[in-house]
Parts: C-alpha cells; structure tokens; sequence
C-alpha cells in the first residue's frame, strides 16, 4: 500500500466506525497523522479517536455534531447492517435519508470531502459476471438494500457536483474478517472446523472476490485522503470459487476431512462470477492490500478460540 499523506491540518469524520469494516479505518487514518473524530451510538474499541455518542439517524444532531467539528474530510459507513434481514429491512430508507441529511450537513459546514460506501450488488450481474466488473458499468440492484445504496450513489453524485463538495464512493466487494457474524461464510467455517465439526456448504462452484476488512478498512481510509472522485471498487481483483476459498480454510485448519462441498442446495439466482476491476483503487488511490488473503486467513484462524 502507498503510505497516506493526510497533507495539513486534515480532520475526518468517520461514522460507523464501530462496525465491521468500520473499526479497520481508524488505524490507518491515525498513522497518517489525521485528527480522527468518530460519531454513533457505539463507540469503537480504540483511543485513536474522539467519539460521539449520537445517534446518525438524528439528522439534526448530526448537523450540529459536523458543524461544531468542523471535519475536512466525512467517512460515512453507517448503514444497517443487520445479518440477513439488511436485503429488505425498510431501514434501509431511513439510512438513505440519513445520508442525504449528512451530506447538506457536509455542504453547509464547508467539509471539502465526502466518502460514502456502497456495494457490489449495486451492480447488474444478470450477464452472470464473466468479466471483472468497472466502476463505470450499468447498475441494476436487485435487492432493496442494492437499490438503497445506487440511489444514494446517484443523488450524492449529483448533490455533491452541484455543491462542489468532494465525493468518491467505495463500493465492497465480498468480506471477512475480525469480528464477522459466525452466520457468515467464513467465520461458519472457521467455528466449525475449530470444534472438529463438520463444515457443510453447497457446491462452491461461484466465483467471488474476498477481501480483509482490515484491508478493506485500509483501503477506505486512502480512498478519503486521495483526490479520487466518483465510485472506486474496494477489493482485491481476485477471483476464487468459494469450493477453493473453504479448502484453503480448511489446509490452513489441518482438517480437510471435516469439508462437506455439496452438502446443500446452491442458493437459487446466485450470479456465478462476482469479482472487481481494481485498477482504479490502484491507479487513482494507490492502494495495494499489504496482505494476501492466505496471510489474513491465517491470522484469523490463528484467533479462533479452541475448545478445551
């Protein structure tokens, strides 16, 4: 990775930075030499901010809170989050509207620099996904939360040019990490195989594009102090099926013999390709994840708890 310059005075704003990709930016902001203030109801598990516990769901609170700060710089990742019910919870509404709230917030208080966080649903995969996936393709969310999130895209691209208020949008691809609810993929797999469990999945065969949420969070702290405008995928260009990523979890483990490939229907309307052209996070940002996904994988095994 490219060291971060916050350049002088740089003040940024993170909200959501309790969550999990949340936490991962803190660091990488603070080694820069950034004034880190963080906002939301939880405050995240570190001294390398000041917090403030409001709600971001309060809009008005939320515009004082940027105006009495004065941040340069907003990293907003705040959104619900919720395991499972995220695709279609009504909240998502509400965190578009917060969203938007935010960024009038940011635009009256002078802010130079916006950054929300999007996904890779936002994208149209009904090709099925045969090529890496550009910033620049059409969009066609198929799930509220997608559509949520290309919505608040698009009026902040538009809002933000009309203001002149910086704006870029990180778009994650697939994630695991620190912290990962055990309902999903890889922290299932883990928990199982460190019980000596086994560990059912479908068949494996999609193709997806996994990333650290410490890279992740790194790579969103360089996509705010960068001058790059507009969406920018977070990944790591990567593509590995999930049969290959689970027998990779499970070597790192010794315990090959607990995978169970197969052992459940695939999920029907699944896209069998999902993975990111990252030349922008590399050209326009200069990031560079600084581990590889085998090095994260390992250090997250080597965390899980044992049983005695």
């Amino acid at each position: 990775m490219a060291g971060l310059d916050a350049g002088p005075v740089t003040r940024v704003l993170v909200t959501g930075a309790s969550g999990f990709v949340g936490r991962h930016v803190l660091g990488p902001l603070a080694a820069a030499g950034v004034e880190v203030h963080t906002v939301g109801r939880s405050a995240p598990p570190t001294a390398l901010a000041r917090h403030h516990p409001i709600d971001v769901l309060d809009g008005a609170a939320t515009r004082a809170l940027v105006i009495a700060v004065r941040p340069t710089h907003v990293l907003h990742l705040a959104w619900t989050v919720e395991h499972g019910a995220f695709w279609t919870s009504p909240a998502n509404l509400d965190w578009t509207a917060a969203t938007l709230h935010l960024a009038r917030a940011c635009a009256d208080a002078g802010v130079e620099r916006l950054v929300g966080v999007g996904t890779c649903v936002e994208y149209d995969w009904a090709d099925g996904g045969p090529r890496p996936r550009r910033e620049d393709d059409p969009l066609r969310p198929g799930t509220l939360y997608g559509t949520a999130k290309a919505s608040t895209f698009a009026l902040l691209s538009a809002f933000c040019r009309q203001s002149g208020l910086g704006f870029a949008w990180g778009r994650l691809f697939h994630l695991f990490g620190p912290g990962e609810d055990e309902r999903r993929l890889v922290a299932s797999l883990m928990a199982s195989l460190a019980a000596g469990r086994p560990a059912g999945l479908a068949s494996g065969r999609p193709v997806r594009d996994f990333l650290s949420t410490v890279e992740a969070g790194a790579a969103l702290a360089a996509l705010t102090l960068s001058d790059a405008d507009g969406a920018v995928n977070v990944a790591s260009g990567d593509a590995v099926s999930i049969a290959d990523l689970a027998r990779e979890i499970a070597g790192l483990a010794g315990r090959p013999d607990l995978l169970r490939l197969g052992a459940r229907p695939d999920p029907a309307g699944e896209p069998p390709r999902m993975v990111a052209d990252v030349t922008r996070l590399r050209t326009d940002v200069g990031f560079r994840p600084l581990r590889s996904r085998r090095e994260r994988l390992a250090e997250l095994w080597e965390r899980m708890p044992r049983p005695t």
